[in-house]
């Protein structure tokens, strides 16, 4: 397994790290995702991250229970706050939510820190300064280590960078977009300028796209299967029209050249990601370790993608 430092800090993140979103309580049990974690920490995984919103909070507390196994200091843990409960105060990114929240989590995890800390998405209704305000506290106070974004665009990052260096602010670290074969301009375009300015991370999610680049859906959705579970996700999908006959045949030519390249599509999409420099980790979400086992050889296929093969990739995907 390669580490990277994550952007321009001292951090170092394994180049897969593991992901509990729509696994950890929805389809994985308590012992299944021990098993899950066990086998990633030994394939030398050291991130792990989570989210208030997922599952409710049962994802941060099985994850919180299995990585009582490890010692704190040998695993990087990240968590996510923005969508804490129905109420009033506990959704967004106020200065209440924000520490409320990051406490509660702390809570379900049972640790006193947590490595990085997201916002997990803009907050147009709070004042970007509060949010800069309450994210310098938390760290200040030993809640979390680094803080970051989730799907904010570049303009937001930057005018954060810029507040917490007017006021001598501990300024983001990393960013937490979607990145694959399908979704590309924000990290390969938008955020060119962070990276250099500023030297931005990247933990970036979805490098299947649902599933999309694996050529499940080639045929339709099955049952059970993450589209077929997660509505608002089929929905934003349909609207970019990546469920279509052109999308699907671009996927029948990845999946035979995956098959010249021995080795699974998921495998070759992941890879595709870990070639890009400004991605400092790609989550995986497993949901079966037989699913973990085969997407974690991704690194090994890093290898095999030369520079003819990653012309022959852009030549289909472009």
């Amino acid at each position: 397994m390669k580490y990277n430092h994550l952007g321009r800090s001292g951090l170092q993140v394994s180049e897969l790290s593991l992901g509990t979103w729509l696994t950890f309580g929805p389809t994985l049990n308590f012992a299944q995702a021990r098993e899950c974690v066990h086998f990633a920490f030994d394939n030398g995984i050291n991130f792990f991250d989570t989210a208030e919103v997922y599952s409710n909070g049962v994802s941060e507390s099985i994850l919180g229970k299995t990585l009582k196994d490890f010692n704190r200091d040998e695993v990087v843990v990240s968590t996510k706050i923005y969508w804490g409960g129905d109420k009033p105060n506990q959704i967004g990114l106020s200065r209440k939510h924000l520490i409320e929240g990051t406490k509660n989590s702390l809570k379900r995890l049972k640790m006193d820190y947590v490595d990085l800390l997201f916002c997990h998405r803009p907050d147009k209704h709070t004042p970007l300064e509060e949010t800069v305000l309450a994210m310098d506290q938390i760290l200040r106070q030993g809640l979390a280590f680094y803080w970051g974004t989730s799907e904010w665009s570049a303009e937001q990052i930057e005018q954060a960078f810029k507040f917490a260096k007017e006021y001598h602010l501990i300024a983001p670290t990393m960013e937490q977009p979607e990145y694959n074969m399908l979704a590309r301009k924000r990290v390969e375009k938008e955020y060119v300028p962070l990276y250099q300015k500023h030297g931005l991370g990247t933990t970036i999610w979805s490098p299947l796209a649902a599933g999309i680049l694996t050529g499940k859906y080639n045929k339709g959705i099955p049952q059970k299967s993450r589209l077929d579970r997660v509505s608002w996700l089929k929905k934003e999908y349909e609207s970019y029209h990546l469920l279509e006959q052109p999308v699907f045949d671009k996927i029948d030519k990845l999946m035979r050249l995956a098959k010249e390249l021995d080795c699974s599509p998921a495998q070759l999409a992941i890879a595709w990601c870990l070639k890009n420099p400004n991605v400092s980790t790609v989550i995986l979400g497993a949901s079966n370790l037989d699913q973990l086992k085969e997407n974690l050889k991704a690194a090994e296929v890093k290898e095999r993608l030369t520079d003819n093969v990653m012309a022959r990739i852009e030549g289909i995907i472009a």
